[in-house]
């Protein structure tokens, strides 16, 4: 998959499109997704365009926290069968330029769109004042399709990144993966660490997750590890500063069971399926292994069962 980001300046052409913002790559934005790679015809290329910085964030001054990372994006709509990902700068231009200028300097000009597929609730453009109308006014005009979906909804209430921000907070991660069409992932590179698993007689993997990152929270977690050209394990995951024994960083540590290779350097998917209890601080590194030892029969125990 093409990613373009931190330029304007590109050119793509006989293109089938989605907007949005896509965080957490949720089931509402995967069934405008499906419907991109389902009607993209010989020679069109599924584009996703979406911005550097969440609009809204930039222009209340007020930052917000990502369910997943740019890189965890690009894993995710790679898997989906995109073929382009866009991530168009946010600045005070972009923040001033008007929907009609949108639709016909970036949508048609710079992407050659043949289609664009988005939800009911689509808004772009300055104050906002682009939607699906707007778009289908300039559709006969420069001859592009225009496909608008309803608002996907589970258990009576519409999917949302907000509603998913709220379970992760709780700890609820079976809820969170029903409307993530997934289990939460952290994915990234594996570091090293202290080594005090192997010590212990049992090794883990470390990543550090983005500190824009929404997190869960920290404590220990039933997982399932995605290994590149080797499958899907499982583990469990520590999230959190390892009270007992110190982290300068807050770090992903998971141990992956019956699984030794080294995997320093590569890059791992860790989902995180249940969560066990609260990290917490032992009075000495031999009551943790006891209690390390427990959390590993419960998650074999939960995937068992789930």
């Amino acid at each position: 998959m093409e990613y373009i980001h931190g330029t304007k300046d590109f050119k793509l052409d006989n293109t089938i499109v989605t907007i949005g913002k896509f965080d957490g790559v949720h089931c509402g934005h995967r069934l405008l997704l499906e419907n991109v790679k389902k009607r993209k015809k010989q020679g069109q290329k599924a584009v996703v365009f979406t911005f550097d910085h969440n609009p809204s964030s930039i222009l209340s001054g007020k930052g917000q926290s990502v369910i997943y990372s740019e890189e965890e994006k690009c894993q995710l709509m790679e898997q989906l069968g995109m073929d382009v990902l866009i991530s168009y700068p946010f600045d005070k231009e972009t923040s001033r330029m008007m929907a009609e200028e949108f639709i016909t300097d970036v949508l048609i000009e710079q992407l050659g769109i043949k289609e664009v597929i988005i939800g009911k609730d689509c808004r772009f453009g300055y104050k906002r004042q682009g939607n699906a109308e707007l778009l289908y006014r300039f559709s006969g005009r420069y001859g592009f399709e225009v496909d608008v979906f309803d608002k996907k909804e589970l258990d009576g209430e519409i999917i949302s990144s907000t509603r998913i921000r709220g379970l992760l907070r709780q700890g609820a991660m079976e809820a969170a993966a029903k409307l993530l069409g997934q289990p939460y992932m952290i994915f990234g590179e594996v570091v090293h660490g202290q080594k005090l698993g192997r010590k212990l007689g049992m090794p883990t993997i470390n990543q550090i997750p983005s500190k824009k990152k929404l997190l869960p929270p920290n404590g220990v977690y039933s997982s399932r590890i995605e290994i590149a050209g080797e499958g899907n394990f499982y583990g469990i995951t520590n999230l959190g500063i390892r009270p007992t024994v110190g982290s300068d960083k807050l770090l992903a540590e998971t141990n992956i069971f019956q699984y030794s290779n080294d995997l320093y350097g590569k890059k791992c998917k860790v989902m995180l399926c249940h969560f066990q209890r609260k990290e917490q601080k032992f009075g000495s590194v031999e009551k943790l292994k006891q209690q390390l030892i427990k959390d590993m029969e419960q998650a074999k125990q939960y995937f068992a069962t789930s």
